[in-house]
């Protein structure tokens, strides 16, 4: 099979697995089936692309002349090939988890959310091939879109009011200020191409750097920059595979990704160090990353408590990004994947918390890791690796962030990230010292009484949130692979 016709199986791949979810929706086996049999389809189609990108080649697909210079087109560069490993590799555990989530929780609807959910995984790997800022918006919005039903999957007023916030927040952004960016880019520069080392390189005034760099990481909503993340803390109302989608496999990390992109293949990295264009946003980031931990800890609910981590989190790459130096680019890149395996590790837990003691609250989680000793002992794992300890992921990419910060002279939020981990211990480590050696039955502010009988959840909800915690041990000796992938956007530039 060609590199052009791999890129174009691997997006098509979801997309008719979704359509076999429709097809075989009456039979929840067959249905099933046929969502996971497209998850291993779909990675297998990607990672072929992977030894071509490693070599130097960049596989690329044009689909049509949209109008003069401008095609609908998908290009597999590093950072893309990052992206689009993570999204697929962790849609297989997602897929499996979201059987057993959805099943032990006796969840309705079952076939319209796996539909959904694979055409979301359609436009994600759509995005992340993107070859130029048309592919990337056009996609960007039908994710936005195809994530919708499944932020109110519920139906439930309560639903349908996150999914007024989540739609409104993402739209309003995107069309107001994404798009605005996007066209003042063509028309300053004549293209919409992703280039190595950026396109607007000489074609904008030094003091409309910064303005056009603004429309760019606030319009990019999903990457929930403060005062743009109310919509991530309201669709935590979703089934918990759901809120793995939104803050591990899909929706964030493609926000994130789309700013990342747009710093190194837009303005170039070495235009906006030059003139210092990005400071401001590395402010904006730091606020960010600061307050939301610190919302975060005040957090009874253990969703919503992670939904604001992971604000505080994806800051990280946008600092990353803002530092406009190689480990910086380096460090947001590689957290792409760090962070993505940590988190969905933590909401799985989450949800096999609620399918098996039905407790949401933080406080009512007292001895729970004596009942639930393989998912408490993940969520301890993915926890550290959110830290950012060793022998855990996150230690890498914070370590890159750290040295992106000293590159650029930038000390201060060497600090930043410091403090940041320190109010992760604060939020995290609580609900693991409450699991394992608190007494149970006696939830804070509830009368003391005997919790209901209980084990783990099912095997479908166990088996991948342990594949997860095994996957943020590994993401640590795997790091100088990922390290070699994403290097070569920030060389010969």
């Amino acid at each position: 099979m060609s590199a052009e016709q791999l890129i174009a199986c691997s997006i098509l791949a979801p997309l008719l697995g979704a359509f076999a979810v429709l097809l075989f929706g009456r039979v929840p086996n067959l249905r099933d089936t046929a969502s996971s049999a497209a998850t291993l389809v779909t990675f297998s189609l990607v990672i072929q692309l992977y030894p071509q990108v490693m070599a130097g080649d960049r596989p690329r697909l044009d689909v049509l002349e949209v109008m003069p210079g401008v095609m609908l087109a998908f290009e597999v560069e590093p950072l893309g090939m990052l992206y689009a490993l993570v999204a697929s590799g962790l849609w297989i555990i997602t897929a499996l988890y979201a059987v057993g989530y959805m099943r032990g929780h006796s969840e309705g609807n079952q076939t319209r959310f796996f539909f959904f959910f694979a055409l979301a995984i359609s436009a994600a790997l759509a995005i992340a091939f993107s070859a130029n800022l048309f592919t990337l918006f056009l996609f960007y919005e039908v994710l936005t879109f195809s994530t919708f039903p499944l932020v109110t999957h519920h139906g439930t007023e309560k639903a349908k009011k996150a999914g007024r916030v989540y739609l409104g927040i993402l739209v309003s952004t995107s069309v107001g200020l994404l798009l605005l960016a996007v066209l003042w880019t063509y028309h300053a520069t004549g293209t919409l191409d992703f280039e190595q080392g950026g396109i607007l390189a000489g074609k904008l005034a030094p003091a409309q750097i910064p303005i056009l760099l603004a429309l760019y990481a606030f319009g990019t909503g999903k990457a929930a920059l403060m005062p743009f993340h109310r919509w991530l803390p309201a669709a935590m109302v979703a089934p918990t595979p759901v809120s793995a989608l939104l803050h591990a496999v899909a929706v964030v990390k493609a926000g994130v990704f789309s700013v990342l992109k747009i710093v190194v293949y837009v303005f170039g990295i070495d235009t906006l160090a030059a003139g210092d264009h990005s400071r401001w946003l590395m402010y904006a980031a730091a606020f960010t990353i600061l307050s939301s931990s610190i919302v975060a800890l005040s957090k009874d609910n253990l969703k919503a408590r992670l939904a604001y981590s992971t604000i505080s989190q994806l800051a990280y790459i946008v600092l990353g990004a803002a530092f406009a130096t190689a480990a910086g680019v380096i460090g947001g890149g590689m957290h792409i994947a760090m962070h993505a395996v940590g988190k969905i590790t933590l909401f799985f837990c989450a949800g096999a918390v609620y399918v098996a003691a039905h407790k949401t609250e933080i406080s009512t989680m007292n001895g729970i890791g004596k009942r639930m000793p393989f998912t408490m002992g993940a969520f301890f794992i993915g926890s550290l690796s959110i830290i950012g300890l060793p022998p855990l992921g996150g230690s890498w990419s914070k370590w890159y962030l750290a040295l992106g910060a000293a590159e650029g002279e930038n000390l201060i939020f060497v600090f930043v990230l410091m403090a940041s981990s320190l109010l992760s211990i604060g939020y995290l480590m609580p609900v693991v010292i409450r699991a394992f050696f608190y007494e149970e039955g006696k939830p804070e502010g509830a009368e003391p009484g005997h919790a209901h009988e209980h084990g783990e959840a099912p095997l479908l909800c166990v088996l991948p949130l342990c594949l997860a915690a095994v996957g943020c041990v590994l993401l640590f000796f795997g790091s100088a692979e990922l390290q070699a992938l994403i290097a070569p956007i920030v060389e010969a530039r």
